[in-house]
Formats: C-alpha cells, structure tokens, sequence
C-alpha cells in the first residue's frame, strides 16, 4: 500500500532536494575565485548577481531533477528500480503523490527562468553566457531521449552541471559586453572548474550501477550498461585520481596555494567507495555505502575547493 505525503514533502522529495545543495557548491567555487580576482578587475562583489546566479543554477538543477523523473516515469523505469537514498528516484508519481503533467509542467517552468537569468547575464555581461545556458538547457531535455542512449549523459552532466557553471559564474560576475574569451577564460579558472565537472559526472555514474537492469529495459545505454560494472568502477577509479591529480598539481603550476589541499580530505571516502566498486558492486547494501561515500566525496570536495581559493 502506498503512503500518501503531505503535498510540500511529496514536492521536496520530487525535486531531490537534499542533493540540490551540490548547486550551491558549484556556484560557491565560482564566486571564490571572482572574489580573488575582483582587484585585477577593479570591481566590486555584486551580491545581488551572485544570488540571482545561485538561484538560476538552482533552478537548473530541479528542473533537470524534474525531466529525469518524468522520463523514468514514462519510460517504466521508475516500476522497476530498486531505491536507495542515492539512486533510483523519488517514486513520487508511482505512488501517487505527485502527477506527471504536475511534474513536468514544473520542470518546464524551472528551466525556463533559468534559462531568462541566463539570457540576464548574457546581456550585461557577456555572449558566452547564452552559450553555457544552451547547452544547459540542451543537456537537461536530451539527458533521457538522447545523452542516456549514447553513453554521453555521464559527459554532459559533469559539463553542464559542474565544470561550466563554475566557469560561468566567475564570467556572469566579471565580465563585460565588450571582453574578448581570452581575457576571460584564464588557465587557472579552468584547471580549478575540471574537478568539480569530473565529480559530477562521478555522482551520476555510481549512482548507475543499482539501477542497471531497470535502464536497460528503458532504453538508456549509459557507460555501466555498455562496459559493465567492473569496468565502470575503474571508469570510476579514472575520474577519482583525476579529480584530486589536478588538485594536487594546481599549486606546482602555481594556479592556487597550498591551502588548496584541504579539497584532499575526503579522499579516504573515495577511495573506499572506489573499493566497494571494484569488489563488491553486487553487493547491494555494501554499495549503498559506497554511494553515500561519494556523495560525501564529491560535496566535500566541492566546498573545500571554493574555502581554500577564497582564503
């Protein structure tokens, strides 16, 4: 027997939105190195931007949260997955609690005032903000019908909700109309957004791996389906040592200080959840662990990189 929520328990649940504080992160570690590079660009922190930044990433996010549920809903996957707190959705509509014309009308609401505070920021600061918003939006549409199908949602996750949306906070922030990309796209800022990209694509790649069986009879073919789950966990190990390699070397390069090293304290999380991937992935209450380790890993991670920049 289904259990009915209350409507806002039903819509926080839908929506996913304890994982949404991975935004703010993200948004954070854009808004540190602005704030460091605010005296070479003789400005002023514009706290109003940098919270209509925070909320249109955030909007991002619940819409991406929206369209993916309402997938999983028209496709069968939402009847067939097993859930855990990290994967297999929120099951609002299986049980009733949210309806799905309610859920995407929703996502396209979010996505589109997204969208108009990209397009803000396009306008007064700079055009490759339009660019980041398309693809963006295009990410968030195309995950399930497309991305998901060719092994490319794992790619354009970490891109669009991790690498870009540092980059484009720090351009919305210090940019203007009349900038050339390379007074904007300093080497620094890109080697410091390509961890939390990686991290993102990451979260949605071991979150895969529960969930392998039920997406394979909805059509996705994501990197877990097509090599497998032991060879997706060293697709895993990859990421891992790329992630905290590049933190490692940011302050040899002389991209950041040695402060930058507090990102290095959840690494002991990963390394365990990369364990548990390459030896007990069918282990399924083991590989709860491993996901809630690497949850831990990547929001960690995320924070103490914008802590470290900003001090």
């Amino acid at each position: 027997m289904h259990n009915k929520l209350s409507s806002f328990a039903a819509w926080m649940a839908q929506i996913r939105a304890n994982f949404l504080v991975l935004a703010v992160f993200l948004v954070g570690i854009g808004l540190a190195v602005t704030w460091n590079s605010l005296p070479a660009y003789e400005l002023t922190f514009n706290y109003f931007h940098a919270a209509l930044i925070m909320t249109g990433v955030v909007l991002a996010h619940i819409s991406v949260n929206l369209f993916n549920e309402y997938s999983d809903y028209r496709t069968g996957i939402d009847f067939n997955t097993q859930r855990s707190p990290f994967s297999g959705g929120s099951g609002m509509m299986v049980t009733g609690n949210t309806k799905p014309r309610q859920v995407l009308a929703s996502a396209i609401v979010t996505l589109t005032v997204a969208f108009g505070i990209g397009l803000y920021f396009a306008i007064i600061a700079h055009w490759s903000i339009l660019f980041i918003a398309i693809v963006g939006g295009l990410t968030i549409v195309l995950y399930t019908p497309l991305l998901a199908r060719l092994m490319l949602g794992e790619f354009f996750s970490g891109l669009a909700l991790g690498t870009l949306v540092v980059i484009g906070t720090y351009i919305a922030m210090t940019a203007s109309p009349g900038m050339s990309l390379s007074q904007i796209l300093t080497s620094e800022l890109i080697l410091i957004s390509i961890p939390p990209g990686i991290l993102t694509a990451l979260l949605l790649l071991i979150n895969e791996f529960p969930d392998v069986e039920a997406d394979r009879k909805g059509g996705r073919k994501h990197l877990v389906i097509r090599f497998g789950k032991r060879r997706a966990a060293y697709i895993y190990a990859f990421g891992i040592f790329m992630t905290f390699g590049i933190i490692l070397l940011l302050p040899f390069l002389g991209m950041a200080s040695k402060w930058i090293y507090l990102a290095l304290i959840p690494l002991p999380l990963a390394l365990n959840a990369l364990f548990i991937a390459i030896n007990h992935h069918h282990d399924s209450k083991r590989f709860v662990t491993a996901m809630g380790n690497n949850v831990m890993t990547v929001l960690g991670t995320d924070l103490l990189l914008a802590i470290a920049i900003l001090i």
